[in-house]
């Protein structure tokens, strides 16, 4: 498979970028820094820049034409500022779909968060990163023409992967190792039959082959 991941220098990016050129995929990554090309060719994926705050839709979809799947890993991070939620976390995320739909591409994947909600009230800078992650699962959520996987990782570490998760529709609040997320990424790619699914995701005791298996079934 071609898959393009956008936010390609992000640290579950970057891990997944590894582990599927390890498996024989061709991986791009979208980024905004020309700098950062050199860690993406480093774990084996091809660098495309390009600022999804600024491009267009047709610049976008130039990039995905031709992949069979896409990635939105991307995030403003942070002490970012209330406007980059908007601008990255929400605005780049419905323009990836845009792209995808344009370019044909129907299997569309996003890194979400737990509580995320495009309802939720507060003023804080963490309450409108959860408004902007909520509008975007809402946004990819409505097309029609995309084969959609939310996944909503809980709260994310460094720590080593175990390769043993909790991956259900509600799990609670927990820690969860940036390896196991990119793993249970990697793997819903390879799984067609989890499309449509809004899942959450912490460390749990079984191996993600297994627990993708069962979610794709139920």
């Amino acid at each position: 498979m071609r898959i393009v991941i956008a936010g390609g220098h992000g640290q579950i990016a970057l891990r997944l970028e590894r582990l599927l050129s390890k498996s024989g995929h061709e991986v791009a990554g979208i980024i905004r820094k020309p700098e950062q090309a050199a860690d993406l060719r480093a774990v084996g994926a091809e660098p495309v820049v390009l600022d999804l705050e600024s491009a267009s839709v047709d610049a976008v979809a130039d990039v995905l034409r031709g992949a069979d799947a896409a990635v939105f890993a991307a995030g403003a991070g942070p002490a970012s500022g209330v406007a980059r939620k908007e601008t990255v976390d929400r605005a780049a995320a419905v323009l990836l779909a845009d792209a995808a739909e344009a370019a044909g591409v129907r299997r569309y994947l996003i890194i979400s968060a737990m509580a995320a909600d495009a309802q939720r009230e507060g003023d804080g800078e963490f309450d409108a990163y959860l408004r902007a992650k909520g509008a975007a699962d809402d946004a990819v959520r409505s097309r029609s023409g995309l084969d959609w996987t939310v996944l909503r990782p809980g709260i994310l570490t460094n720590d080593a992967g175990t390769g043993l998760v909790e991956l259900k529709a509600s799990t609670g609040r927990a820690p969860v190792p940036r390896d196991d997320v990119a793993a249970v990424l990697a793997e819903l790619l390879e799984t067609p039959a989890t499309a449509g699914l809004t899942l959450e995701l912490i460390s749990g005791s079984v191996p993600v082959p297994v627990a993708v298996k069962d979610i794709a079934g139920n």
